[in-house]
């Protein structure tokens, strides 16, 4: 029932929260497109056009190599996608050339995981490949997650 028949007028942050709910349903149903429809190509990639400033999102590291961005539907107080700008589909996709690259991933985690204050306490870093795994942009990324504890076994 809306908040208009049960006598009460939206606030101003109802009609916030309300904006981010519908952009989280516009963005679940793109990726459930992608995950049983197939992969896309560079140019349909949302992450290369996040990286290219084509779609918004709330960067917190960016160097030559790498970008990096808050998810924005987060598991944890702390969720962050490290992307490289390199596209590489998935994690099986990477190559010797790419070692250098996967390093600095790992580096800019590190200094994100300090930044953000969970290195003491603990993070986890995670890369999902394929369907099943759970990936759903087919353009390799790592999640940093932290802020809480974490349960094992994931998943």
């Amino acid at each position: 029932m809306s908040r208009e028949k049960q006598g009460k007028k939206w606030e101003k942050n109802d009609y916030l929260i309300f904006c981010f709910e519908i952009q989280d349903l516009f963005v679940t149903i793109f990726l459930i497109f992608v995950t049983f429809y197939g992969g896309m190509n560079m140019g349909d990639c949302i992450f290369c056009k996040i990286i290219k400033g084509e779609i918004l999102s709330k960067k917190v590291y960016e160097d030559k190599d790498i970008f990096a961005f808050e998810d924005i539907n987060p598991q944890a107080p702390v969720h962050v996608l490290i992307v490289p700008k390199k596209h590489i589909e998935k994690s099986l996709d990477a190559t010797g050339q790419d070692k250098e690259l996967i390093g600095s991933i790992f580096m800019a985690a590190n200094k994100l995981a300090k930044e953000k204050g969970i290195a003491e306490s603990g993070f986890r870093l995670v890369v999902n490949c394929n369907r099943d795994s759970g990936q759903e942009v087919f353009h390799i990324h790592f999640h940093l997650l932290g802020g809480r504890k974490m349960k094992w076994p994931p998943g």
